[in-house]
């Protein structure tokens, strides 16, 4: 689906942009391709520059409450320095690399909630004006597939996804925000976790997987949470559901050793950490975690063939591409707001 509207900080009778992006999802760390077309207005305009925005809509924790805005992620000068005739058409062909962190928004074709987009913006003759916006598709890499694959044969379900603003830290996290898939408990593990929450921060030398558990209180004790996490090559080949159920299996007996001024990251590289606070989250975050419990997007049950995704929350798929448009249009002015 293309967004196409007329520049219109440049006046009537200016130039008007068209990104035209490829129908199938590319790979976090892969190339996106693609060409923008140019339509002359009704005069000669000497283009300075094309550049394409990488934006994400983000969750923020504050302390006035939550609240969603769009936060830019990358940004690639594709082409300019020519003279658009008038009514003439051009179109310059782009080829740029994604972040090793774009967060996926797709698992088996279904999506996830997350909302992604490619902004392109034109200079003309010293004014500026984000012309188009096209809705950004990414699917998992073989090793994060194999990971989410492995925790549906083991029967943990798909809840929900969101980015949420901030850092993890001890991680060698890049973007200033981060991907939560957050994952209903196996029935095996029911009794003791609520929910646990999968977080991937990806390289080009492989991937940390950060766990979350929301673990279940006793009759005398509260509910704590519990981060681990594990280091992974781009190629590992494992006995994948063997290995998750280790991880789970870590996260549940966990216990929480450290008071609530520690923070998470110390220590030796991929060790398990974890603490509960005053205010019962993890810190898994610099500015207080988010926990955002089932939400919209697609609900991923699981089944003999791993994470089979459906619908749930409210929202069909197709609408989570068509508000893309609607809500990067109409929220600019929140834009790197936390």
């Amino acid at each position: 689906m293309v967004f196409k509207r007329l520049l219109g900080s440049l006046g009537v009778g200016a130039p008007t942009v068209d990104t035209v992006l490829p129908p199938d999802p590319v790979l976090p760390g892969g190339t996106l391709t693609g060409q923008v077309h140019l339509k002359g207005g009704q005069a000669d305009f000497d283009i300075e520059h094309i550049t394409l925005e990488l934006v994400a809509r983000v969750e923020a924790e504050h302390e006035d409450g939550e609240s969603e805005g769009v936060v830019a992620f990358d940004r690639f000068t594709v082409g300019g320095g020519f003279r658009l005739g008038a009514q003439a058409s051009r179109s310059v062909p782009f080829q740029v690399t994604l972040p090793w962190e774009t967060p996926i928004t797709e698992l088996y074709g279904q999506p996830l909630g997350i909302v992604l987009g490619v902004r392109t913006e034109l200079a003309v003759a010293g004014a500026k004006d984000k012309g188009d916006l096209d809705p950004l598709t990414v699917t998992a890499l073989p090793v994060q597939e194999a990971v989410l694959e492995a925790f549906g044969q083991l029967g943990f379900g798909f809840r929900s996804a969101d980015l949420e603003y901030g850092h993890i830290a001890g991680t060698g996290q890049q973007l200033p925000f981060y991907q939560e898939i957050e994952l209903a408990p196996a029935p095996q593990y029911a009794h003791q976790l609520n929910e646990v929450e999968v977080t991937f921060l990806t390289g080009p030398g492989g991937l940390e997987v950060v766990l979350e558990a929301d673990k279940r209180g006793g009759f005398l004790s509260s509910g704590q949470d519990a981060v681990t996490r594990f280091a992974l090559g781009h190629h590992d080949v494992r006995d994948w559901p063997a290995e998750v159920d280790g991880w789970v299996r870590r996260l549940v007996e966990h216990r929480a050793t450290y008071g609530a001024g520690a923070a998470y990251g110390h220590g030796a590289p991929f060790t398990d950490h974890g603490h509960h606070g005053h205010d019962g989250h993890s810190g898994h975050h610099h500015d207080g975690h988010h926990r955002s419990g089932p939400g919209t997007g697609a609900a991923v049950a699981a089944g003999a063939a791993g994470l089979a995704v459906g619908v749930a929350g409210g929202m069909v798929a197709a609408e989570v591409v068509d508000e893309v448009g609607d809500f990067f249009e109409g929220d600019d002015e929140g834009e790197g707001e936390d």
